[in-house]
């Protein structure tokens, strides 16, 4: 299953989303939600689709025919983790994954958000096979998207004499966002698509976290490959800094692995001129009204929070997941 975090813009919409997806689920069978609280979002559900297009029918469903202006997180798919103890977790969520900023910590009995520590082990994740149908032309540009994602050539064949097929195994991760449309544009729209589970692999995953002035924001967390991580996190902190606006006092932006600081960026202060009125006179007057601006300045930021327009956290996410891949 494909999962996907569902939140209503207006908060209060809530209990409408809630009924919605009840009478959605009494005729389609196979859709699960569980209620989820994100920092940025508030309060909405972690739902489970089969696949994509299913994912995109019950949103549509649930705006057309209940009236309700939604934000879908990211879509992730299950991933099984193995702790050095032996216990094995399921997640379906980035902020379920073990090891966020205070180390290695898992979830408790298995559940969300424990305070039981632990290693990880080994980290599965599934795995299909592709088959990609295409014009001659195109092997050289498909090839180059496929191993981008990770893909492991498992055979081509040739149809015809300008007619190509193309098998990849490749992780569900990595074409279950924006693969179709990057080989549909790689091609000319030439090229189909096709693909079915083949069970799990090992594979080195990490969770990069977002922290704004030091506090992880769950709703921007993510399960990427390790060898991803770096670009994932210069992506999100870049499109973050363009897109929250500017506070009154200096706000980092930072992406961690653990607690490794992979990227950072700041956003400057709002300054007010407070020497406007100071023509001439005593330097050490400037120099006080500096050094008090200065103080008040570190007490806001030790106590003021940093809200994230809903606007900059649905572009944030549409844009960060195709740039922070290799290019």
């Amino acid at each position: 299953m494909v999962f996907s975090g569902l939140y209503p813009v207006d908060g209060d919409e809530y209990p409408e989303l809630r009924d919605a997806l009840d009478k959605l689920q009494l005729n389609d069978a196979a859709l699960v939600y569980e209620p989820e609280t994100s920092t940025a979002l508030g309060f909405g559900f972690r739902c489970g689709f089969l696949g994509l297009l299913h994912m995109e029918i019950v949103r549509e469903r649930l705006e057309r025919e209940f009236d309700l202006s939604l934000i879908s997180t990211a879509p992730n798919v299950v991933y099984r983790v193995v702790m050095e103890s032996g216990r094995e977790l399921t997640v379906t969520n980035p902020s379920d994954f073990p090891g966020g900023i205070d180390g290695f910590s898992a979830p408790a009995s298995g559940g969300p958000k424990g305070n039981t520590g632990g290693k990880i082990k080994e980290v599965f994740e599934p795995v299909v096979r592709a088959t990609i149908i295409s014009p001659a032309d195109y092997i050289g540009t498909i090839m180059e998207l496929c191993q981008s994602r990770r893909g492991v050539l498992k055979g081509m064949d040739y149809l015809s004499t300008d007619r190509v097929e193309i098998r990849y195994m490749m992780p569900m991760a990595e074409i279950i966002f924006d693969f179709f449309d990057n080989l549909k544009s790689r091609t000319r729209g030439y090229a189909s698509l096709d693909y079915e589970l083949d069970g799990e692999q090992v594979a080195n995953l990490v969770k990069v976290d977002i922290l704004l002035q030091g506090q992880p924001v769950d709703a921007f967390s993510q399960i990427v490959h390790a060898d991803n991580a770096r670009e994932y996190g210069l992506a999100m902190t870049a499109k973050l800094k363009e897109l929250i606006p500017r506070q009154q006092f200096e706000v980092p932006i930072q992406a961690a692995v653990g607690s490794r600081v992979i990227a950072r960026e700041n956003i400057r202060a709002l300054r007010k001129d407070v020497l406007a009125k100071c023509y001439g006179g005593d330097i050490t007057r400037k120099r006080k009204l500096l050094e008090k601006q200065k103080e008040g300045k570190k007490r806001m930021k030790t106590i003021g929070r940093v809200e994230v327009p809903q606007e900059a956290f649905v572009a944030a996410l549409s844009t960060t997941q195709t740039e922070s891949r290799g290019k």
